[in-house]
């Protein structure tokens, strides 16, 4: 294992601050930068076209964009366009995205095991420059190829990523992704059967569990007071434990905080509500889901997950001094 680290942006800073966060993680060795596309906020296209615009070296990946929303042939062109952009350093995850925000929208997410293998079949091949006639279930193109009159014809190198949680989508994504993104919010533990399943679906395409990256997205709350650290992630970590209790379960939360946590949030919740239950989440919950902590403690958590298959965190600040998590990790944090 080497100390592979990686930057995950939302929309908790501007696209401005967050351009400056991605030079700073650059200078300071982390490898990529993951922006998400979740909620209807913000998208992850214009802001990886302005970290890659202003960096040299940094991968970029979107983190996750999903497979219904965009044409596959208008996808492929966006990739080729910020390969484009930043040769060889574009990274494109998929996701399988989800509900009730997709219902909301009018996309009715079925058979999403097949949805997704036609997109990212469709997808690799329009990258490496094939022209392409697909008649599947939700892909359907005749004769076309990304049609390039100036510029590289020659097949691009934009690997892709599928974010995936279902045992399922990893047994699909080790079948026929470049990598896995892995979830956050998750024990190190967690990863076990994730792993179990990336490596069935790697055995049905004749490869081996090593050859698919499994970059993961980690929670991370650092701070020199380490109760201030804890603090900033104990409200996300009570919002999971109202939303996806079958996740913090999993993870070994016990099932009677559950029940109690259940008792005090209803779901939508209000901001009082949150509040109130965030007193009943204990520091090992916190810690148990989520990188928090004092620098040292951050650090040895991360290793948990490298330790269970993680093959690079992707860091997801939640404290305001996100280059004192930069700098935490900058260093290297495996072997200390």
């Amino acid at each position: 294992m080497t100390d592979r680290a990686a930057l995950y942006l939302q929309d908790a800073h501007s696209i401005q601050q967050g351009i400056q966060l991605v030079k700073y993680a650059e200078k300071k060795g982390f490898e990529a930068v993951w922006q998400a596309e979740s909620r209807l906020v913000r998208d992850a296209i214009v802001p990886m076209a302005a970290f890659a615009a202003h960096t040299d070296r940094i991968h970029i990946g979107s983190g996750v964009v999903n497979n219904w929303t965009r044409n596959v042939a208008l996808h492929a062109a966006t990739f080729l366009t910020l390969d484009d952009l930043a040769p060889n350093r574009i990274i494109c995850g998929i996701g399988a995205w989800w509900d009730p925000l997709a219902a909301n929208v009018g996309i009715e997410r079925r058979k999403p095991l097949l949805a997704m293998r036609e997109y990212v079949t469709v997808t690799r091949d329009l990258l490496n420059m094939k022209r392409v006639t697909f008649h599947g279930e939700f892909v359907n193109v005749e004769g076309i190829e990304l049609d390039v009159v100036h510029g590289r014809r020659e097949p691009r190198h934009v690997p892709i990523y599928i974010g995936a949680t279902g045992d399922k989508m990893l047994a699909l994504s080790g079948e026929i992704a470049d990598g896995v993104l892995l979830n956050y919010m998750v024990s190190p533990q967690y990863n076990i059967k994730a792993l179990e399943m990336i490596e069935q679906g790697a055995k049905l395409a004749g490869r081996k569990l090593d050859a698919i990256d499994r970059p993961q997205l980690v929670i991370c709350s650092v701070d020199r007071d380490r109760k201030r650290a804890l603090n900033s992630a104990r409200k996300l970590v009570t919002q999971y434990l109202g939303q996806q209790p079958h996740l913090m379960k999993a993870s070994g939360v016990r099932q009677e905080l559950l029940d109690e946590i259940h008792q005090v949030l209803k779901w939508p919740a209000t901001e009082e509500e949150i509040e109130n239950a965030m007193t009943l989440v204990p520091d090992d919950v916190v810690q148990a889901v989520t990188a928090s902590g004092t620098p040292d403690e951050v650090k040895a958590k991360v290793r948990e997950y490298c330790q269970y298959g993680c093959t690079c965190p992707v860091l997801y600040p939640l404290s305001p001094d996100v280059e004192l998590m930069i700098d935490t990790f900058a260093g290297g944090y495996l072997n200390v």
